[in-house]
């Protein structure tokens, strides 16, 4: 059976790929470590290489290629978020799929590889279901605090080390809450318009930020920058304050824009969307006064 490969350098995807005959069918998969989405895609992936038998030569290949890891690679195939699905033979793009929808990558694969074994129709993983951890621990608790503390007489109760969080704890963490929602509040007006990436401009430490600089310094765009790697508490509440699970992230004037994906739709609907935020020649545009370089001391480019 055929089996998802891990592709680990240019060079490994460059060999792999020339040596394919023109009529195998390449699946290309793009992950991220970080993105849970891709532990899912990987899963779907596995299942449906293991339903097509190995052939000499081939007529399918599964690859799997870190996108952050491979930039130039991603930025080729014009990958923007993950999990992010190309189908391909003889060097020729047929089909993309974004996002790990068991049904459409099955169909995508199907349509232009045929049909592997019978999987089933319960072959492919289901999509995640979280369940409330209380609801877990439901069913196996049989009696309540007050009980395990002494029957039916509350008076005996005394706090155990698993009983709810007391109100002053819980106030203590809204107040933490309330404190980082100020704090994330401040810095996405550092700037009027703010980058949160990963690395620095000069050294971006994934494909997608440094794509981003990219277009910004080619519109001309000034701007702030806050490196989220430096700062967990940035990184994790960035997402939940901005509803977007992925970086970079995009602010102007205040407002969320969106990641890399969003900002490209948005200058090939309007190439002059950054207009009122150019502060030098188009090629020139680079990152703000030092000042609006909101980035922890340890981590000041």
């Amino acid at each position: 059976m055929s089996t998802l490969t891990d592709i680990t350098s240019a060079s490994d995807f460059e060999s792999h790929i020339t040596s394919l005959s023109p009529s195998t069918t390449a699946i290309i998969s793009f992950h991220t470590p970080w993105a849970a989405p891709c532990a899912q895609m990987s899963l779907i992936l596995r299942t449906l290489a293991s339903s097509y038998p190995n052939q000499t030569p081939p007529t399918i290949s599964f690859l799997s290629l870190d996108a952050e890891a491979l930039p130039d690679i991603s930025e080729s195939y014009d990958v923007t978020a993950v999990p992010f699905l190309v189908i391909q033979r003889d060097g020729k793009v047929l089909e993309k799929v974004s996002g790990s929808d068991a049904s459409k990558v099955r169909d995508a694969v199907e349509r232009h590889a045929g049909k592997g074994g019978n999987t089933g129709k319960t072959g492919l993983p289901p999509a995640l279901k979280a369940m409330r951890r209380e609801e877990e621990e439901g069913k196996e608790q049989t009696t309540t605090p007050g009980q395990a503390n002494g029957g039916g007489d509350l008076s005996k109760y005394a706090p155990g080390a698993d009983d709810p969080k007391t109100a002053p704890e819980m106030s203590s963490m809204q107040g933490q809450q309330e404190e980082l929602e100020t704090r994330l509040k401040e810095l996405v007006k550092a700037a009027p318009v703010m980058l949160f990436m990963k690395g620095t401009p000069s050294a971006p430490q994934c494909g997608f930020s440094r794509t981003i600089v990219g277009m910004l310094r080619e519109q001309g765009v000034r701007y702030g920058f806050f490196n989220i790697l430096a700062d967990e508490e940035v990184r994790s509440g960035m997402k939940t304050f901005s509803d977007w699970p992925t970086f970079p992230q995009l602010y102007a004037g205040g407002e969320f824009v969106g990641g890399l994906d969003i900002v490209k739709e948005e200058l090939e609907s309007n190439p002059d969307f950054f207009a009122n935020y150019v502060a030098a020649p188009k090629g020139q545009g680079g990152m703000a006064a030092p000042e609006t370089q909101k980035q922890p001391a340890t981590a000041q480019a």
